[in-house]
């Protein structure tokens, strides 16, 4: 089995050893080479990094790779073939999914995802207005209702919900792939006709790799796809305490974020 899973990463970090693992350097034109394969060759949209953060490399790999199987991950954010408090101790690269693993799981679904990120007292739609700007999901709804009108109930039920598959993190069939890109990268080119990025910092011009990520669960939610969640596990530690309160002022305070935690 033909299987590529993109690590995008914007500097040179530990790789994981399966050959299924592809180190992508996003945001690769214009930028120096640090000897991965860049999202510059080929067909691709390498200069849009800023605003499509990982996007850029998914969609070079959409466009240029031929395989049977593609994914998505980040260089300090993996799937784990372990349980969450295995990972917590030991050596986290040891506990990367293998594509033994990963050939195991897609006998039996569609999609393999992350675990979903439960926010508990805020819907996504609440959460994305307090941390970012809620007019990119009241545009992203125009134009689903313009272009694909038969995903606009599955848009609402989605973003009502209190949890989400996140980080843009996947594993399926290229041929899902393939149709899921279509669409997202239709939505996203539309969205970039509506949202003018240059009223942001750097931070917030990130939104449409953030509104992908939301995207993702109404596309499956439509499709009906039978998914398996696997834990996802961060190589970096993070500081729990001051993401919860940078969380709370969010939401009670409307300041938005300054930056990634």
């Amino acid at each position: 089995m033909n299987i590529k899973i993109l690590v995008a990463t914007h500097k040179t970090y530990k790789m994981p050893n399966d050959k299924c693992y592809l180190p992508v350097q996003v945001g690769r034109e214009g930028k120096s080479d640090i000897g991965y394969v860049g999202d510059n060759t080929g067909d691709n949209i390498s200069e849009k990094n800023p605003y499509y953060c990982e996007l850029t490399g998914l969609y070079w790999g959409i466009k240029n790779l031929k395989c049977d199987y593609i994914g998505l991950v980040h260089y300090r954010r993996h799937f784990s073939g372990k349980g969450f408090l295995s990972n917590l101790i030991g050596n986290k690269f040891d506990k990367i999914l293998s594509q033994d693993e990963i050939e195991m799981i897609l006998k039996e679904c569609d999609v393999i995802l992350p675990k979903k990120r439960k926010y508990y007292i805020e819907t996504l739609y609440s959460h994305y207005g307090n941390t970012h700007y809620s007019e990119h999901l009241d545009e992203t709804r125009i134009i689903l209702e313009k272009l694909y009108p038969e995903y606009v109930v599955d848009f609402d039920k989605v973003m009502n919900r209190t949890s989400a598959h996140m980080f843009n993190m996947f594993i399926m069939k290229k041929e899902l792939a393939d149709n899921y890109c279509d669409w997202l990268f239709s939505i996203l080119e539309e969205l970039e006709k509506k949202v003018d990025v240059n009223k942001y910092d750097a931070f917030q011009a990130r939104l449409f790799g953030r509104v992908s990520e939301l995207l993702l669960d109404v596309w499956i939610e439509k499709k009906q796809l039978k998914y398996t969640e696997v834990s996802c596990m961060h190589m970096e530690k993070i500081n729990w305490f001051y993401k919860g309160y940078k969380f709370l002022q969010a939401k009670f305070t409307s300041k938005k974020f300054e930056k990634s935690f």
